[in-house]
Formats: structure tokens, C-alpha cells, sequence
């Protein structure tokens, strides 16, 4: 499971992401904060990310790294770590391309996020964060499967996904 890295994310990258996730993900607003601008004495806006699908900016990463897996990937399925926004995001990415997802999450994460996850058609396998590894669960899931392991952050694609202000 290590994370690829490349030497530079660019802005023709982050553009390509934008136009592969375009009509999938919401165009959140920006929200100007006066008190916020009275306090730093500049401007300062809000993205509400909010009222992006799955609640967070996570779910454009998730896209765009689940737009890019071969068919033949999406049959064998997708794995991740996560507490909640990664997970939820690539599930629900997961669901729209009709690929199998398995999530590790720990016990402990929010019932609402666990929950959603289920919902957007995710398998979910619970960890006990203090005593289990969720990278070594993972990594026996994705290698017993042929999954692929799609990282929350250390990514490529999921970092340019996540970019575009779409």
C-alpha cells in the first residue's frame, strides 16, 4: 500500500480533474465571513463543502481516482482506511461506477458515518484503532481480493480531484 507520488501536481492536472468530475460533483459556494474580514482584516470566504455529495471536498477525490480504474479493476473492487469523509466519498464513487467497495473504519467513528457508508454500498469491516492496524487489514483485503487500495491523501488522482473548486 504505499502512496505514489509524483514530483508535481499541476494546474493542468487539477484541470483535467475538474472537467472529469463536472456534473458528478456539486459547485459548492463560497461564503464571504464579515466578521472573519473585520478580524484579519482582509477578506476571508467560506468553501461550504457541506453541500458537497457525501458532505465533504473528499468525495472529489474519490471520483476522480475511481473514474480512471480499468473495468477490469472495478470488477475486482476498491479498499480504503478511513473514519468517515474518505470512506463515504469513495463509497458512494464506488456505487456510481457499479464497483464493489470494502471499507476499514474503526469502531469508534461516528454511527452516522459508518452508517452512510453502508448506505452508499460499501462493505464496511470494523477495527479497534487501539489494539488493530487498519493498513495491514487493508492490505490482506486488497491483496486476497485484488482490490486496489485507494489512499484518502498520497495519491495523484485523489489529490487532483480534490483540488478543483467544481
Amino acid at each position: 500500500m504505499r502512496p505514489t507520488f509524483h514530483p508535481q501536481l499541476t494546474l493542468a492536472h487539477i484541470e483535467a480533474a475538474a472537467r472529469r468530475i463536472q456534473g458528478h460533483a456539486v459547485r459548492t459556494a463560497l461564503i464571504e465571513n464579515e466578521t472573519l474580514n473585520e478580524m484579519t482584516g482582509g477578506r476571508v470566504f467560506l468553501k461550504a463543502e457541506c453541500l458537497q455529495r457525501t458532505g465533504s471536498f473528499k468525495f472529489r477525490g474519490a471520483y476522480n481516482k475511481v473514474a480512471q480504474i480499468s473495468q477490469t479493476q472495478l470488477d475486482l473492487g476498491v479498499v480504503a482506511c478511513s473514519s468517515g469523509n474518505h470512506a463515504q466519498g469513495l463509497a458512494r464513487a464506488a456505487q456510481i461506477y457499479k464497483c464493489k467497495a470494502t471499507i476499514v473504519m474503526p469502531q469508534d467513528a461516528p454511527a452516522l458515518k459508518i452508517e452512510n457508508t453502508k448506505r452508499y454500498g460499501a462493505k464496511v469491516v470494523l477495527y479497534d484503532r487501539n489494539t488493530e492496524s487498519r493498513e495491514a487489514i487493508a492490505q490482506s483485503i486488497a491483496a486476497k481480493s485484488g482490490a486496489l487500495f485507494v489512499p484518502p491523501y498520497d495519491d495523484f488522482d485523489i489529490m487532483a480531484g480534490q483540488a478543483p473548486a467544481v
